[in-house]
């Protein structure tokens, strides 16, 4: 999400459309007759970079009326480190949603993306609608409701998961009446795709390559259904399901969680100076009491609900893992642990995308049921998964149904996933490997994690990546690649 956890996806005059079943309307996909062209100079302060170029584009608030209101997308671009290489454009995103991309292209050079890829491409960021540079949203979030990030308080009975609806019910009135409230119906996965394709156009591209990770793969698999003739090739990376971030994807954290806690509790217990216990099973008892423990006496402002917020959240990478041991030792022995950053906008725009994006259930005993259900299920932290949130109040109406993602299409996704990744389980990633068919393979990394490439350890899984991304080629069937030293 750069890639944060919870706690806190026509040159000229073209306008060839392909329309699906569920899919959103022509009109609302048709790019306009004669795209701007965007104008190039310095990158504002947090996107600042000696590889990045920033440009704004004005595209339609509400494409079913595309003369209407406009609002403005900040681009940035990192050339391509060898123009008689370059191939086209390659769009970036790094999750959320609610992350901003601008500074994204620098972020993945930083990060090891290989000079081949580089050469390539020129890399294209952006910031989401509603998002950092991009019309920003809000929901007017107070201190204490920034702390709290995006999971529930863990429900230990329905009377939780009924008291914290009054809570959702605020915050998504507060979305409503904020001063950006007019942004609520149109600030989607589908808009963002279509604002995608108004900037592939604005470069003067036929086609635009794409990478994406977390939710940006959602984005990825929403253009390719959306526009099948104008993507180039597609990698999707950290995969949710096809139904992006809906109801019962936020339940599948609790799964995640419970995928990827093991390999922390293995760390734990193979270094016994952080006292957490000698065995995996007495670090999950400590997790279980730590929380218990931190729901009847928080220490510093830090309840059970951020410990487990906090923990699910440095469970993304490998190298937080001592970090967390050592919050965890703080805690136990009663030491305060700052609670982890948020940003009002960010979680206003996440919430401004899952809410908007799918239905979610109006009815409070819908949500007693499914947290009923995850505590047994999930118990690290379905209490929370499945417990009640904002999205159950959502005051509009969905101008659009989901995008429909199916194996109609060109056969150029490639999907790349860690088997034991907290944030976007594996078994999404196979429901929508499963939906794109044809259109698809995916690579799968015996590692923990979120976010596989260019991050992660997996030489197997990367080459692959790299090799698709340079000439095109995927491997011959899905491919299982398999644990690699981590030193």
């Amino acid at each position: 999400m750069y890639r944060r956890a919870l706690s806190l996806a026509l040159v000229g005059t073209a306008v060839a459309v392909v329309v699906h079943p569920g899919t959103p309307t022509a009109t609302a996909n048709t790019a306009a007759a004669a795209p701007p062209s965007l104008s190039w100079g310095p990158c504002p302060k947090e996107a600042e970079s000696p590889l990045l170029d920033c440009a704004t584009l004005d595209v339609p608030l509400d494409y079913r009326h595309p003369d209407g209101r406009q609002i403005e997308i900040a681009v940035s671009r990192m050339a391509s480190r060898d123009p008689a290489k370059r191939r086209g454009v390659l769009f970036t995103n790094p999750g959320g949603p609610g992350a901003a991309g601008l500074g994204y292209p620098a972020a993945l050079a930083a990060a090891g993306l290989p000079k081949d890829v580089l050469d390539s491409y020129d890399v294209i960021g952006f910031d989401p609608r509603g998002v950092g540079r991009s019309t920003p949203v809000t929901c007017d979030l107070t201190p204490w409701q920034q702390q709290r990030g995006s999971f529930p308080p863990y429900a230990h009975t329905a009377a939780d998961v009924a008291r914290e609806a009054e809570n959702a019910r605020a915050v998504a009135r507060q979305c409503a009446d904020s001063g950006t409230g007019w942004m609520l119906p149109h600030t989607t996965t589908a808009n963002t795709a279509r604002d995608m394709d108004r900037i592939r156009a604005a470069l003067g591209e036929p086609r635009a390559s794409y990478f994406g990770t977390s939710y940006g793969s959602y984005l990825g698999a929403a253009y390719a259904a959306m526009f099948p003739g104008r993507g180039d090739r597609i990698l999707l990376d950290s995969n949710l399901g096809p139904g992006g971030y809906d109801l019962e994807a936020f339940r599948l954290l609790g799964r995640g969680m419970e995928d990827r806690f093991p390999d922390f509790a293995e760390f734990a217990a193979a270094h016994p100076q952080y006292g957490l216990g000698t065995t995996p099973e007495q670090v999950t008892a400590k997790f279980h009491e730590l929380a218990d423990r931190l729901d009847a006496q928080p220490v510093g402002g830090m309840d059970g609900t951020l410990f487990r917020g906090m923990t699910f959240d440095r469970l993304y990478f490998e190298v937080l893992m001592p970090v967390l041991a050592e919050a965890w030792q703080a805690l136990d022995h009663g030491r305060p642990v700052p609670p982890p950053p948020a940003s009002e906008n960010l979680l206003a725009a996440r919430l401004h995308v899952i809410c908007g994006d799918s239905r979610w259930p109006a009815e409070v005993e819908v949500y007693q049921r499914n947290a009923a259900t995850d505590r047994v299920r999930y118990p690290l932290v379905g209490g929370s998964t499945g417990s009640i949130g904002p999205c159950a109040f959502w005051p509009h109406e969905r101008p659009e149904p989901p995008v429909h993602i199916d194996d109609r299409g060109p056969s150029n996704i490639l999907m790349v996933q860690n088997e034991r990744d907290p944030g976007t389980p594996l078994v999404g990633a196979q429901e929508l490997r499963q939906a794109l068919g044809r259109r698809a393979g995916l690579v799968t990394a015996d590692q923990g994690g979120h976010g596989v490439y260019p991050f992660g350890r997996n030489t197997c899984v990367n080459d692959a990546a790299t090799v698709f991304l340079t000439t095109g080629r995927r491997p011959a069937g899905d491919l299982a690649c398999g644990a690699e030293p981590t030193t």
